[in-house]
């Protein structure tokens, strides 16, 4: 691993500890308490997932995060520069927290998926950014990651 995103990565988990961050919401980002209401049945969900190229359940709203690992996935997400994604914040709907969980047979949040398929939490999204796998998962995407320019000016130095 690179200098670089090894202090990025350290400074990912250091930030994810402490309170939550303000102004961390970007452009493109959506959030939203639960799928609309009435539970969070799998068909809802499964909707929900395949709805954007990207989305997070995370605990808190991508400006305010109320933990530090889903802190350190929207962190994540900003680094590689991506801003168009659907965020929904499980406090908002105890049926929405339980019901994500059991979608994806995933016991924690955060929770991420990409083009509709469960990625993992946390700790699966951080050692992806470590070993270069979601710079590949975006490109699939097709969002370039802001760290392929980041190298490239560090390369012309």
């Amino acid at each position: 691993m690179s200098g670089s995103l090894s202090r990025a990565a350290a400074a990912l988990l250091r930030w994810g500890r402490g309170a939550g961050g303000g102004g961390l919401r970007g452009p493109g980002v959506r959030t939203a308490g639960s799928g609309g209401g009435g539970g969070s049945s799998a068909e809802q969900l499964d909707a929900l997932v395949k709805k954007d190229k990207v989305v997070v359940f995370l605990k808190g709203t991508p400006e305010q995060p109320q933990c530090g690992f889903s802190n350190a996935v929207v962190q994540i997400l900003r680094l590689h520069g991506v801003r168009n994604y659907a965020a929904y914040n499980v406090l908002d709907d105890p049926q929405l927290r339980q019901g994500i969980k059991d979608y994806s047979n995933w016991p924690t949040i955060p929770q991420v998926y990409l083009n509709g398929e469960f990625v993992g939490g946390c700790d699966i999204l951080l050692q992806m950014h470590q070993n270069g796998d979601l710079v590949e998962e975006l490109k699939k995407l097709g969002i370039r990651s802001a760290l392929l320019d980041e190298k490239k000016d560090q390369d012309s130095k």
